[in-house]
């Protein structure tokens, strides 16, 4: 009732331009029409195919003699003897004209013209100079949860009707799982996606929700920025992190459920810090798949253009898109590559970057989790390790040997093999200061070789490969002993 309440006020203000971006004029066309049961005012609508008609509570009706002209259009409403309201569909491209804006200067200073109030809609619209400073901009409020509900009904009877009384089978569970996961998006935009899941097979069942998220994702992926992750791992994909992992489980509930206990805010994110290679991007994915939610990926290189203000514009629109993502996960990997210039010599680009995301990161009000994976701590800026933008600083160090025996045993597992018929344990001592990485390329190259030698893959192979193989942790000893050194007094240990 709000978004009624300000429009009103804003007519019974006269406000002599109103721009309105988006692209559900049905939805623009309600809202005025609801409008005059409390402002009395003729309504009026116009686009360049149909002309100008009239609105009223009841239904449309044309306006005869008055062609489809933008110019006719601006001299008849500057020439009408009643104050009106004209919703201006599509005709921000006709404002470029000198003559247009000269005409709209008129009726906004009410020179020999009645306080009309005109509308601009359309997806995008964009004002010139001489006319920005009376423009008022009114953005149209997203569907709450009733909204949403009631539109989901609304898809359902249509289903009913159109397959001859059949009603939708749903579960009660994903049904209220699908109405939060459409939060974010327009009522036309959240429609489009519940009649395309409702209508495939009339039912609705946990079995939607993957879908719905990719649906979701690729609708509010406009600028490319994000990538979304299908594959979210799973936490059993992930040998180790035992910490990590219950850090998640207890938070799950929280994060998903818009009906946390007062005092309780949701969690805001992690920073996953540790050597290369030893699962801190599967330990991102597996954050997603742990709280049951989309994983979105920001690539920080392609934010970066070269156009003054063009790059923090788009960090802008990608962590809007991601927000109306939520409940989501937002996975920025490798921060340190898109930050560390941070006050260099990019023009300050790097700078305003940082601030905005520091911001962004405290202000947020959306479910969106935000995991960060860093190699080089050094390379960081120390605003962004300030205690609070992160819930938790996690260190994945390299595995022990029970959980080197995990990642054996999990690999093995994915090519078919049984981790019963080779001698983990020795595995497990063998491949002592591997990461997690390394040791499944031991694994594929040990594959290779079983293969060249036409012989199956067994334990002597796997041996041989470790022990041919030096890991990172020996060939930059010096910098993987410094980094846990530095972690081992600041970070959480993830297992």
């Amino acid at each position: 009732m709000s978004e009624l309440n300000d429009l009103c006020a804003l007519i019974r203000a006269n406000t002599p331009l109103i721009a309105i971006e988006t692209p559900d004029e049905v939805r623009v066309t309600d809202l005025f029409r609801h409008a005059l049961m409390h402002v009395w005012r003729p309504l009026y609508r116009w686009s360049i195919t149909e002309g100008m008609r009239r609105i009223d509570i009841d239904g449309e009706q044309p306006i005869a003699d008055l062609p489809p002209d933008s110019s006719a259009v601006l001299r008849a409403i500057k020439d009408a003897d009643q104050r009106g309201i004209y919703l201006l569909f599509d005709f921000h491209p006709y404002i470029g004209y000198a003559s247009h804006q000269r005409l709209m200067r008129d009726i906004a200073q009410r020179r020999d013209s009645q306080p009309h109030v005109l509308v601009l809609v359309g997806p995008k619209v964009e004002v010139p100079a001489e006319l920005e400073h009376i423009v008022a901009r009114f953005s149209l409020r997203l569907p709450d949860e009733a909204a949403l509900r009631k539109m989901v009904r609304e898809e359902m009877a249509g289903y009913a009707r159109e397959h001859g009384g059949r009603r939708v089978e749903f579960d009660a569970l994903a049904k209220d799982a699908l109405i939060r996961n459409l939060r974010g998006l327009s009522l036309a935009e959240a429609r489009r996606i519940a009649r395309h899941l409702i209508y495939d097979d009339g039912l609705i069942s946990s079995e939607d929700l993957p879908r719905l998220a990719t649906l979701k994702f690729e609708l509010l992926n406009r600028s490319g920025h994000l990538h979304f992750e299908y594959d979210t791992a799973r936490f059993a994909d992930v040998a180790g992190a035992a910490r990590l992992k219950r850090w998640i489980e207890q938070r799950r509930a929280v994060f998903v459920d818009d009906r946390a206990p007062p005092g309780l805010d949701p969690p805001k994110g992690v920073l996953l810090l540790g050597v290369q290679g030893c699962g801190k991007s599967l330990a991102a994915k597996a954050v997603a798949g742990g709280f049951g939610v989309p994983l979105a990926r920001l690539d920080f290189g392609t934010l970066y253009d070269k156009y003054h203000g063009e790059t923090e514009k788009n960090l802008r629109d990608a962590l809007a898109s991601v927000e109306q993502l939520a409940p989501c996960v937002l996975w920025m990997d490798e921060i340190e590559k898109g930050l560390a210039d941070a006050g260099s010599s990019d023009g300050g680009v790097s700078r305003r970057v940082l601030g905005y995301l520091l911001t962004w990161m405290a202000e947020r009000k959306s479910r969106v989790f935000l995991v960060a994976t860093a190699n080089q701590v050094d390379h960081l800026p120390a605003e962004l390790l300030r205690k609070g933008r992160f819930d938790e600083i996690f260190f994945v160090d390299l595995p022990s040997p029970e959980v080197r025996a995990e990642v054996f045993r999990i690999h093995l597992g994915k090519r078919g093999l049984d981790p019963s018929r080779f001698p983990i344990d020795r595995l497990a001592a063998a491949s002592h200061g591997f990461s997690g990485a390394e040791i499944e390329q031991a694994i594929v190259s040990a594959t290779y070789a079983a293969h060249a030698a036409r012989t199956p893959l067994d334990g002597t192979h796997l041996l041989e490969e470790l022990s041919s193989t030096r890991p990172l942790s020996v060939l930059m000893a010096e910098k993987v002993e410094a980094l846990r050194a530095w972690a081992s007094t600041r970070t959480v240990p993830a297992d």
